[in-house]
């Protein structure tokens, strides 16, 4: 009988006064399980690689600049999805909250000026321009708010599963669009200043402003009472219920949010288009949604990251400006990020899988 004890099997359970100690996990394990940091390294690998092919080109001040514009509507949309997401929702009616928040922003400039005749709304050479964006502001809010109450009471009150609420309200939204312009668009030079202006040297105004919408996103989700609750909802609502939170109260909350967030994202939209588009958002739901799901929040609930939503909005935007550089179709983007979405997806599950062992 030998004095030397045997030595515990790689990988087993350290013990100790009785006490078993887990090995430690390595710092690259730890770093592989964030889908944040890792759907990151993705972005840059591929801006590295399209640098790398388009030297020059690719990676320029001004084509980053012109990037960071085309995707800040969908950068506003996409931070209220994150949140209708994470309670294990879903918002089909992204369209019709933008298309709504066009219209309600240019009927709000018709009534207030009286020279806003037939198809165009013109308000060059007005002294009070700041008036004429508060008032189309507030009606794009109030389409949003509109909107979101609908499908807040539908989907927390009604009980009606989320995906058949929006998307009977995707249908009603975009009817009463057409319906309130005769299905025909409306041109407005009104909200230049939005979309033209500089506030900050060397960028246009849409870049600051989802940079905004980004950071208060990050403190509505991580550091306040509604982050938390929603989490605890996409976790699981009954639990949540058990615990004294309002399920249903604040699953209106939350789809207001998402409704108030395409009504802004259409007041940004006409900025900088200059025209209501009746037909031009029919898929931002399904980009919104792809966004949030490569950025790390769980289609499940429960799971969410701000963070994650930008870097998720950034990926289809660089491969389809670099394919389109290095003289690819640019419609390999979809072939991509339909294959990125699924192994998203499938992940995602692993992992819950892996915490309900």
């Amino acid at each position: 009988m030998s004095g030397t004890a045997a030595a515990p099997e790689s990988g087993a359970p350290l013990e100790g006064a009785g006490v078993a100690v887990e090995p430690t996990e390595s710092a690259f394990h730890r770093l592989t399980r964030s889908t944040v940091i890792v759907t990151f390294a993705a972005l840059s690998a591929m801006i590295i690689g399209f640098a790398i092919k388009a030297p020059g080109q690719f990676d320029t001040w001004s084509n980053f600049r012109q990037l960071a514009q085309n995707v800040a509507i969908l950068t506003v949309v996409s931070v209220g999805t994150t949140f209708v997401i994470a309670t294990a929702g879903v918002d089909l009616s992204i369209p019709s909250g933008i298309v709504l928040g066009e219209v309600f922003a240019v009927k709000a400039l018709g009534l207030i000026h009286v020279h806003g005749v037939g198809t165009a709304v013109d308000v060059a050479g007005t002294d009070s321009r700041a008036t004429y964006i508060l008032a189309a502001l507030g009606g794009s809010l109030a389409a949003g708010l509109a909107l979101g109450i609908v499908n807040g009471v539908a989907v927390g009150y009604m009980r009606i599963p989320p995906l058949l609420a929006t998307l009977g309200t995707l249908g009603a939204g975009l009817g009463c669009g057409l319906l309130l312009q005769n299905g025909v668009n409306t041109a407005t030079n009104a909200l230049d200043p939005i979309s033209t202006g500089h506030a900050i040297p060397g960028l246009p105004n849409l870049i600051p402003i989802a940079a905004i919408v980004v950071l208060l996103g990050v403190v509505l989700l991580n550091f306040s009472v509604f982050g938390r609750h929603t989490l605890a909802i996409g976790s699981n609502a009954e639990a949540a219920r058990r615990v004294g939170i309002k399920v249903e109260r604040h699953l209106l909350k939350v789809y207001v949010l998402g409704g108030m967030m395409s009504g802004f994202a259409g007041f940004l939209s006409l900025s900088y288009f200059t025209t209501t588009s009746l037909a031009g958002h029919s898929t931002d739901n399904l980009k919104a949604i792809t966004a949030v799901a490569l950025g790390g929040t769980s289609l499940f609930g429960g799971v969410a990251s701000i963070i994650g939503t930008l870097i998720g909005v950034w990926i289809p935007a660089v491969l389809q400006n670099g394919f389109v550089i290095i003289g690819v179709e640019p419609y390999w983007q979809d072939v991509v990020v339909g294959f990125v979405l699924i192994l998203t997806v499938w992940a995602d599950q692993l992992r819950r899988r892996a915490r309900q062992r």
